[in-house]
C-alpha cells in the first residue's frame, strides 16, 4: 500500500517540476492577420527581418493598446510569440549635432 502511494507521490511531484510548456498559436499568415484587424483593431506597426527564415511583425492598436508579436516563415505560416496591452510608440531621437566621420 505504501509503496504505491509513493510511487504516485514521486511520479505527480516529477511531473510537476518539468519546464512549462509556451503555447505557440500558429496558422496561416492571412488569417492571423485578418483575425487580429477584426477581433482586436490591430494593425501592422512594425516589422524586421530575424534571418533568412523568418520575419518579426508587430500589430497594435493605438486605440485599445493591445498588441501581438508575429514570426511569419517564407512559407505563409505564422506563430504568435507574445501578446499584450498598453502598446506605447516612443517618440525618435533627435539627430545629434556634431561632426560627421
Amino acid at each position: 500500500m505504501y509503496k504505491r502511494i509513493l510511487t504516485a507521490a514521486l511520479l505527480f511531484g516529477m511531473a510537476c517540476t518539468g519546464p512549462p510548456v509556451w503555447a505557440q498559436s500558429c496558422a496561416p499568415r492571412t488569417a492571423l492577420v485578418t483575425r487580429l484587424e477584426a477581433a482586436y483593431g490591430e494593425t501592422l506597426s512594425a516589422r524586421g527581418l530575424q534571418s533568412g527564415q523568418s520575419l518579426i511583425e508587430i500589430f497594435a492598436s493605438p486605440k485599445s493598446g493591445s498588441f501581438t508579436v508575429l514570426m511569419s516563415r517564407p512559407d505563409g505560416i505564422s506563430c504568435i510569440l507574445s501578446t499584450g496591452t498598453h502598446w506605447m510608440v516612443e517618440p525618435g531621437l533627435p539627430e545629434k549635432e556634431g561632426v560627421t566621420g
